[in-house]
């Protein structure tokens, strides 16, 4: 729903970028244009068209079995500044997305907390999904970024090769979503990040909070929309280790805090059930929460074919219980680049995930039921499996079969389980 994927091989940062420059992956896939991408890259000029589609089915679960169709296609430009204009260690990066299409969880009334179309959402419309500056200091120790920016891309920044979405994307979007905004929706912003020796890294951010960046006619407006509430401030330090012959490993441990009011889940201001009671709820001076992403590489780099390998992935995603009704998600998997000899270029992935209802809804719901007769589902947890295999048909083109397995849709144990078959397809010029 929220993260375009830029590569096919973006999971594998465990092992690639662990140490690397922060960089944007967009010169690694594309075609060559007749050696336009060759000459504009010469003088410091990057450039990216992307589409991704998402088709899938439910065969199992839901009121109506159906076809959807969504997609994104996607416009980026990264320029490197230090050739372009000399100045030293800087670019500026602009990408515009437009998304289409509907969603079968909808759709089909799958009941589902996460949908299992990903790049789903956010409006089905164009978007500035980026228009951002950096700069790094001190031979790259430390590096700057503002503009408008994507908080899910600089903290819990995780792939999404699933299509799932509990299996993608920077999970704090995935659960607060009230104003995590994960892509393609931008906000104003800045990120500093400091390199810290040997060990890895520090970085905090600050985004504006502004529900109206999510309006379809605010969608490609580049000034100030108005009706910012607050301050999205995310923290985040991430540890880099290597366990020899390019087993690498990218462990984060973050946190946020956004100073906008919140409602509570639960309460009106008379310290009653809402959900009996009614009237407006308990506003709240603030929300939090905190999360970890661990990416390990299992396997030994190969100078024949360092591409292959094998990782695993664990998050583990907390949020505000006063004012989050998804409190919690947790995910695991592994995911195999180049999974055969002669198919390096393909990729097999397996996720497990499990997104929980905070518990004080579970609550004030058993309550409800006990002085309403016809009641209503208790709800609980979420779970999922999804599992797909990648394959590589030419350089520019991937087309990515997968299936999905939802247990308890809306975490509510007395609905019919989900099984979801899905195909993603992938083009970069």
């Amino acid at each position: 729903m929220r993260k375009a994927r830029w590569t096919s091989a973006l999971w594998v940062a465990g092992a690639t970028i662990a140490h690397a420059d922060v960089r944007n992956p967009i010169a690694e896939l594309g075609v060559e244009w007749g050696g336009l991408r060759s000459a504009l890259n010469d003088i410091g000029i990057d450039f990216h068209i992307g589409y991704v589609s998402e088709t899938a089915t439910n065969v199992r679960g839901g009121e109506d079995e159906l076809w959807r169709y969504a997609d994104q296609l996607s416009f980026a430009a990264l320029i490197d500044l230090q050739k372009l204009m000399g100045l030293h260690q800087a670019r500026f990066q602009i990408t515009v997305t437009d998304r289409n299409g509907r969603n079968l969880s909808n759709d089909a009334h799958l009941g589902s907390l996460e949908e299992v179309q990903e790049i789903y959402g956010r409006g089905q419309t164009w978007h500035w999904t980026q228009f951002s500056y950096d700069q790094k200091y001190f031979d790259g120790r430390l590096d700057w970024k503002v503009g408008r920016l994507v908080s899910g891309e600089d903290f819990a920044d995780f792939s999404c090769e699933f299509t799932n979405l509990t299996l993608c994307g920077p999970p704090p979007g995935n659960i607060a979503i009230n104003y995590w905004y994960n892509w393609p929706v931008s906000e104003w912003g800045t990120r500093l990040k400091g390199t810290v020796g040997a060990f890895g890294y520090v970085q905090l951010g600050a985004f504006e909070f502004n529900p109206r960046f999510l309006l379809s006619k605010n969608a490609l407006n580049l000034g100030e929309p108005g009706g910012a509430t607050g301050v999205l401030a995310p923290f985040e330090i991430g540890w880099q280790p290597s366990f020899g012959n390019g087993r690498d490993g990218v462990y984060k441990f973050g946190g946020w805090y956004n100073s906008s009011r919140a409602a509570d889940v639960i309460e009106n201001t008379q310290g009653q059930l809402l959900l009996l009671d009614g009237r407006q709820p308990l506003l709240h001076p603030g929300e939090y929460g905190e999360y970890v992403n661990f990416l390990q590489r299992l396997t030994t780099r190969s100078a024949a074919d360092p591409q292959r390998a094998l990782s695993v992935f664990f998050n583990a995603t907390h949020a505000d219980r006063r004012s989050a009704p998804l409190d919690s998600q947790i995910a695991a998997g592994l995911l195999w680049m180049g999974p055969f000899p002669e198919r390096a270029n393909d990729a097999f992935g397996f996720g497990v995930g499990r997104t929980h209802v905070n518990s004080r809804i579970a609550a004030a719901e058993t309550q409800y039921n006990a002085v309403n007769p016809n009641g209503r589902a208790v709800q609980s947890s979420e779970y999922v499996s999804d599992v797909f295999y990648s394959m590589q048909l030419a350089h520019w083109l991937q087309l990515r079969p997968d299936v999905q397995y939802v247990v308890h849709p809306g975490g509510n144990a007395h609905t019919a389980d989900d099984v979801i078959i899905a195909l993603r397809l992938s083009v970069n010029l």
